[in-house]
């Protein structure tokens, strides 16, 4: 738990769910509107055409009540000497039984991208679903022209599993994404 100043103001106290002492994460709160959605919006030109963060009230409430679903789970992504959210990291269509997987999207805000935060926090993020969510599985769909993605899930070391044309409907057109994955780490195979 934290509790301190950020950015001139008093901030309540902030249980994160990891920390690697310079980035945490913790679960989105409805109290965290304003300043998503300000992030979502001052972060508009470097999201497009990749994906449409949740930028005004409404789309805010749906994005909570969407990871808060049986097969949903939401992250930010904190600068930990702020508090600041400096990006956030969803995992949806959460399957449990011999699968054990879900889906891992994920985006950085100004002024954090390109800074570590994004790295760091995303890393918080695997660990939490391997250990904590108890997954073995998480798949990362990107478009192809996407490259700070694609460094991004190369640096954590996803593997390429594949691509797959037309694969979702985003910003008005159905667009092609490569499959990237991680697995839990584990026993050897054999």
């Amino acid at each position: 738990m934290d509790s301190g100043r950020a950015g001139g103001r008093e901030w309540l106290t902030v249980r994160y769910l990891r920390s690697d002492g310079r980035v945490a994460i913790r679960r989105p709160r409805p109290t965290d509107e304003a300043e998503f959605v300000a992030a979502a919006r001052r972060s508009r030109d470097l999201h497009h055409p990749w994906l449409s963060a949740p930028d005004d009230a409404e789309r805010y409430a749906a994005y909570l009540r969407k990871i808060r679903g049986r097969d949903g789970s939401g992250y930010l992504l904190c600068d930990r000497a702020t508090g600041a959210i400096a990006g956030y990291a969803n995992i949806s269509g959460i399957v449990l039984g011999a699968l054990r997987g879900g889906y891992l999207g994920y985006a950085a805000f100004r002024p954090y991208a390109g800074t570590g935060h994004a790295s760091a926090g995303i890393r918080l993020v695997i660990e939490h679903a391997f250990t904590v969510l108890g997954l073995h599985r998480l798949e990362a769909n990107i478009q192809p022209g996407n490259e700070p993605s694609k460094r991004l899930a190369q640096r954590l070391e996803f593997r390429l599993e594949g691509f797959s044309p037309d694969y979702l409907f985003i910003d008005g057109a159905w667009r092609d994404h490569e499959r990237w994955a991680i697995t839990a780490p584990g026993p050897e195979r054999g």
